[in-house]
């Protein structure tokens, strides 16, 4: 804890901090609550988006069994051409988003491949997008953890030290005040009487 001096100018600045802690973590303790609140979204976003995968993943081993035949070159079918992302602000948080994925399909021809090729085609670049969209969602969420970390520690900062040593800073100055007034009350009493003493001698 600093040391503060027991002055009336040392009190109206704790007074003045104090004010502006107590206006300041209200709106500290909102940025929070809302970072929770997106933190929450972003969390259902990516559940939503590993269950979306794993039920492609389902698809393809129910209706595409013949998979498992290694005789067929199904390497490259597709490809991931580019991803472009962007940001957006949010609760002043920079958070990343998929703007676009650009997919490439090998071509293959009709008649000389199985007629599974086409929906298992469809699947794979499916797949990829959601591959994609999650990984972006999953560094969303880390950002807002990291967020709601540093703000939850502004607030804990403010209410749990600043507010209570800038009080009990203000409390002592004003004890101190308190008693320097008392002695000074004290004094000119005893002086007064000193000099009322020596007066009638």
């Amino acid at each position: 804890m600093a040391k503060v001096s027991l002055s009336k100018s040392s009190l109206s600045r704790q007074t003045q901090q104090l004010k502006s802690y107590q206006k300041f973590l209200p709106s500290l303790d909102l940025k929070r609550k809302q970072l929770l609140g997106e933190r929450v979204r972003a969390q259902a976003t990516v559940r939503a988006l590993e269950e979306q995968l794993a039920r492609i993943r389902q698809r393809v081993g129910e209706s595409l069994p013949m998979l498992a035949n290694d005789g067929l070159d199904l390497s490259g079918l597709v490809q991931v051409r580019r991803v472009e992302l962007g940001r957006e602000n949010v609760v002043g948080t920079w958070l990343p988003k998929v703007e676009q994925v650009e997919i490439a399909t090998r071509p293959y021809g009709y008649l000389s491949r199985p007629h599974w090729i086409e929906p298992l085609v469809e699947l794979l670049a499916a797949s990829a997008r959601l591959r994609i969209e999650l990984r972006v969602a999953e560094g969303r969420v880390s950002r807002l953890d990291a967020a709601v970390r540093t703000v939850t520690q502004r607030v804990n900062l403010f209410d749990k030290v600043l507010i209570p040593e800038t009080r009990a800073n203000i409390k002592r100055i004003r004890i101190a005040l308190s008693d320097a007034e008392r002695s000074a009350v004290v004094r000119s009493k005893i002086a007064k009487n000193k000099r009322a003493a020596a007066g009638v001698a």
